[in-house]
C-alpha cells in the first residue's frame, strides 16, 4: 500500500486594501509603466492596521476547511510558512490554532522566506508518508509592507500582503504517478547568497525587524537558473519531464522570471498559472495564492499534474510535483 498526501481542500484571502502601482507615484520616482515593465505587477493588496499575519492566515484556513468540506476538529497539525510573524514568538501557527479553536494536535511555523511554501509542503507530505499525522493545514502567509522600506524603489513596489492554504490528507495510492497528491519534493539552500536577499535586523543584531535589503539584477541570475534546476529535478525523481506537466504555479515575484524559468523547463506560459499582476510578490503566500485563485478560475482541476516552485532569502529554493 502506498500513502499519498493529497489535497482536499485550498483558500486564500487578501486584505481589503488594493494598492495600484500609480499609489507609489506621488512619493517615489518611478511610474506605473516602469513596474509593468520590470516586474509585470500592476497592483497589491496591504494589510490594514492591526491586521497581522495570523489574522490572514486564519481567514485562509477557514475557506480552506470549506471548501475541503471538513472542520478544525479533522485536522491533526498546521505548519505555517511565514517570514512575517505577528511576534518573534510564539509562532504565527498557534496563534491560528487558538484562531480556529483547535485545542489537539500540533502547530508550527516553518522559515525558508518566499520559498517557505514548498519547505512546508514537504515537510507536511513527509509527517503524512511517516504517520505522524493524517490531515494537515499547510499555510504561507506574509505582511511584507510592514518590512519594507518607503524609499527604496527597487524593492517596496514589488511586495504585497496575503495568505493562502490547503488541507492535505492521507489517502490510499498506487505507486504509480497517475497517484494523486504530492508525488516527489526536492529541497536545497546555499547560504553563501545570503547578501541577495534579506533583512537588516533581528532579534539578536538590531533588537529590531529591519528593513528588506535585495540585489535584484544577481538575484535574477541565480532565480531563473536555480528555478529550472529544482523543477526539472522534482520532475526526474518520478521519471517525467516539462511536456508530462499541465501546471506550473510559481512563486509570484518577477513575470520576466516566470517566463524564463517555464521556456528552460519546456512548458508554455499557457500552462503557467500568474496572479503577480493582482497580487505582487507575497513571499511564503504567493504559491498557495496561487493554486486557490487557479482552482477558482477553473484552470487547476481535479487529476491535473502540477508543478510549484519558488526561490527566497537564504538561498533557499526547491520544488515540488503533485497531481491535484
Amino acid at each position: 500500500m502506498t500513502i499519498r498526501a493529497v489535497v482536499k481542500g485550498v483558500g486564500h484571502y487578501l486584505p481589503e486594501r488594493v494598492v495600484p502601482n500609480s499609489e507609489f507615484e506621488a512619493t517615489l520616482a518611478t511610474s506605473d509603466e516602469w513596474i509593468r515593465t520590470r516586474s509585470g505587477i500592476e497592483r497589491r493588496h496591504f494589510a490594514a492596521e492591526g491586521e497581522t499575519t495570523s489574522d490572514m492566515a486564519h481567514l485562509a484556513a477557514v475557506n480552506a476547511l470549506d471548501n475541503a468540506g471538513l472542520s478544525v476538529e479533522d485536522i491533526d497539525a498546521i505548519i505555517l510558512a511565514t517570514s512575517t510573524p505577528d511576534l518573534t514568538f510564539p509562532s504565527v501557527a498557534t496563534m491560528v490554532q487558538g484562531k480556529l479553536g483547535m485545542t489537539h494536535g500540533f502547530a508550527f511555523d516553518v522559515q525558508a522566506v518566499c520559498a517557505g511554501f514548498v519547505f512546508a509542503l514537504s515537510t507536511a507530505n513527509a509527517m503524512i508518508l511517516s504517520g505522524q499525522a493524517r490531515r494537515i493545514l499547510v499555510i504561507g502567509a506574509e505582511t511584507f509592507s510592514r518590512i519594507m522600506d518607503w524609499t527604496d524603489r527597487s524593492t517596496c513596489v514589488l511586495f504585497g500582503d496575503g495568505a493562502g492554504a490547503l488541507v492535505l490528507a492521507a489517502e490510499e495510492g498506487t505507486g504509480a504517478v497517475s497517484d494523486r497528491g504530492v508525488l516527489s519534493c526536492d529541497l536545497n539552500s546555499d547560504g553563501r547568497y545570503r547578501e541577495m536577499l534579506y533583512v537588516d535586523g533581528g532579534v539578536s543584531t538590531t533588537g529590531d525587524s529591519g528593513k528588506l535589503r535585495m540585489q535584484g539584477n544577481q538575484l535574477f541570475r541565480q532565480a531563473v537558473e536555480k528555478l529550472a534546476s529544482t523543477a526539472e529535478t522534482a520532475l526526474a525523481k518520478i521519471g517525467l519531464t516539462g511536456q508530462d506537466v499541465d501546471w506550473i504555479v510559481p512563486h509570484q515575484a518577477n513575470l520576466r522570471i516566470i517566463a524564463a524559468t517555464a521556456a528552460r523547463v519546456d512548458v508554455p506560459m499557457e500552462r503557467v498559472v500568474v496572479t503577480l499582476q493582482d497580487h505582487g510578490n507575497t513571499s511564503a503566500a504567493s504559491i498557495p495564492l496561487a493554486l486557490s485563485v487557479g482552482h477558482q478560475r477553473g484552470q487547476i482541476k481535479t487529476g491535473d499534474l502540477l508543478v510549484v516552485e519558488a526561490i527566497g532569502g537564504g538561498l533557499a529554493w526547491g520544488a515540488a510535483v503533485l497531481r491535484w
